[in-house]
């Protein structure tokens, strides 16, 4: 009798471990063959700027306000790179003229300024100007337009010739450091409407410029041009609708480059006329000595005057082409790495 019980105990005992055991095995299969689910997190909301630069209808305003997420629509919105930012200084003048506002051009299309030969674009309103200089850059004079301007804290639009800035690289680059805009005045200052000047010859002087101005900088220049005696070439205004390059005339002329100039006759000039005319695309030469020296006393009629500065920045920056940078390192032989003496390119930093 005990014998049957214990076989009983013992054959119910048995089939407890067996199932339980088949529980655990097919039980842990399982848990491997399923897909583990997570459930998904709402998407965090995004901040006001991310929203901003998600859109593709953006409107850059003319004023720039400084601001993180200004600047950050502005890069997200740019469709190419943008000139290098700079640092913004403090005034160490209270009294200075400044910059009363800045504009950004879209030089889609190939725009023109100036009302002397484009009358689309009207841009400025009553007593504002703009300061343009052309013909630089050259050692002293374009320094003391840059001094002179310094100590107004106020900036200009600076046109330099493709050659002049081969010359003096340095002085360009002071320009573009000191916050001012640098675009291209062809790379000789040749009149490009000149009758013996064939279209390639143009199209040569103004890329060629352009990767002169490239090559001073070290960077890319605005796509920002006028021509060399306000020369309109037809054909080359029309090329510049493909480049995408702002072609600037002038309101008024300063007259600074004719030999009987003198820093009164200067400000003379220009006051005059912009007294009659109540604002305008001003031009003037940092490549002339009398402009640098006439600059001080304009800036303190300007402001006294009730005139105000408008800066002009490029939405984008000029895309100089392959062909004419190599052509125009060729032409200067710059030299390569190779040409260095070995004490310029290895040194004992320690021992």
């Amino acid at each position: 009798m005990r014998n049957a019980l214990g076989l009983m105990l013992a054959s119910v005992i048995a089939a407890v471990v067996i199932a339980a055991g088949g529980w655990f095995f097919y039980s842990s299969r399982a848990e491997q063959a399923a897909p583990k689910t997570i459930a998904a997190r709402a998407a965090d909301p995004l901040p006001a700027p991310a929203k901003l630069a998600a859109r593709d209808d953006i409107e850059v305003t003319a004023a720039l306000s400084g601001k993180p997420a200004t600047l950050a629509v502005a890069q997200a919105s740019a469709p190419a790179p943008a000139m290098p930012v700079q640092q913004k200084s403090t005034c160490a003048n209270p009294n200075a003229l400044g910059v009363a506002r800045v504009v950004e051009i879209d030089t889609t299309g190939g725009p023109g300024f100036g009302f002397e030969h484009f009358k689309q674009f009207d841009f400025l309103t009553d007593k504002e100007v703009v300061l343009t200089f052309d013909d630089g850059p050259w050692p002293n004079n374009t320094p003391a337009v840059l001094k002179a301007l310094a100590d107004e804290c106020t900036k200009g639009l600076f046109f330099a010739v493709g050659k002049h800035a081969t010359y003096h690289p340095e002085i360009l680059r002071q320009v573009l450091a000191q916050g001012h805009t640098v675009g291209a005045h062809t790379w000789s200052h040749v009149n490009l409407n000149s009758k013996k000047m064939t279209e390639s010859q143009a199209k040569d002087e103004v890329e060629k410029g352009f990767s002169a101005v490239k090559f001073a900088l070290g960077t890319n220049p605005a796509p920002f041009f006028r021509f060399p005696q306000l020369q309109h070439n037809p054909a080359i205004v029309s090329y510049f609708g493909t480049r995408n390059v702002a072609m600037f005339s002038t309101d008024l002329d300063s007259f600074d480059f004719r030999k009987e100039s003198t820093p009164d006759k200067i400000v003379s000039n220009v006051m005059t006329k912009l007294d009659k005319l109540g604002k305008g695309i001003i031009l003037m030469h940092d490549f002339q000595k009398h402009t640098g020296e006439a600059l001080p006393t304009l800036l303190a009629r300007l402001k006294a005057g009730g005139y105000k500065v408008v800066q002009i920045k490029a939405k984008t920056t000029f895309q100089t082409l392959p062909e004419y940078d190599e052509a125009l390192l060729k032409d200067l032989k710059v030299p390569t790495s190779s040409a260095r003496p070995i004490s310029s390119v290895v040194q004992t930093v320690s021992q």
